[in-house]
């Protein structure tokens, strides 16, 4: 009899029929294994509607952070956004369940500590513990749940202040902590955030890095799992597991990649397990 497993899977953006063929590959079962979802769960793929049926369907076996295409679509059921050019949520929002599914959304994380791992969709900022980030993260959380849901989407959006402060309060607070969980990639030393690029590791802009190679970064001994950012991870059949107590495991399944679960261990990741996706799309942020 196979034991209970534990897997992190990367964004799946709407791709429900690769997601499916990894459930069955892994032989997943929703009464013994759990699965961590790191957000980016819809959009740009062509079945974000079946997708969120799917997860919603599991219920405490899958557990799913929100990431930007998440809180875009939010923001696109509340009427504070328009629909992007390369948006693929038509079908979602206007399905008859669709009140039903997008209440599940809002109610999803930011962030997660799981057997030990910390998850995020994007990054965590230099300054920030694992125990602070579950604190921020929840103070977006109650804002997402609370009675002024509007109200939050339509102050969330802008890239500044672009730097975290403890002294922020108010719409400037729950901006810097979203874009730092949903849209960080590269940030510098001090923790000031970069938004414009969104380049491999190696193409940082000058007086940058990336965030998780920010010297004496206070979750540096916590294992963080991580999507968000495709061009990490050039090949996905070459994609090496965890790294400098990172693992990124966003592998382009959107734009005709893999998608890929990492099956957590004891002592860390155990194996990787991918399929391929026949999206095509072309690479977006």
């Amino acid at each position: 009899m196979k034991s209970m497993s534990l897997y992190c899977i990367g964004d799946l953006q709407g791709c429900s029929a690769p997601f499916h063929r990894l459930l069955e590959k892994i032989d997943f079962s929703p009464s013994r294994d759990t699965l961590y979802l790191l957000g980016d769960l819809v959009n740009r793929g062509p079945d974000s509607l079946g997708t969120l049926r799917s997860l919603m369907a599991l219920g405490d076996a899958a557990q799913c952070l929100l990431g930007n295409h998440d809180l875009h679509l939010l923001a696109l059921w509340q009427g504070v956004r328009k629909p992007g050019r390369h948006d693929t949520l038509n079908d979602l929002l206007q399905a008859p369940d669709r009140e039903g599914l997008l209440d599940w959304l809002r109610h999803r994380a930011m962030a997660m500590h799981r057997h030990g791992w910390l998850m995020v969709h994007a990054g965590v900022l230099p300054q920030w513990s694992t125990a602070q980030t579950l604190m921020l993260a929840a103070e977006v959380e109650s804002a997402l749940r609370g009675p002024d849901l509007k109200g939050f989407l339509t102050a969330m959006y802008g890239n500044t202040p672009c730097q975290w402060q403890g002294s922020l309060e108010g719409a400037d607070r729950l901006r810097v902590i979203v874009n730092a969980l949903t849209r960080l990639r590269f940030c510098t030393a001090q923790g000031a955030m970069e938004f414009s690029s969104s380049e491999s590791a190696h193409g940082a802009p000058v007086g940058y890095m990336p965030w998780f190679e920010v010297p004496g970064r206070a979750t540096q001994d916590t294992p963080i799992a991580f999507g968000h950012w495709s061009t990490l991870v050039t090949d996905a059949r070459q994609h090496t597991g965890l790294r400098n107590n990172v693992l990124p495991l966003d592998t382009g399944c959107v734009w005709g990649g893999c998608l890929t679960a990492a099956r957590l261990g004891a002592a860390g990741v155990v194996e990787l397990i991918q399929v391929p996706c026949e999206q095509a799309q072309k690479p977006g942020k």
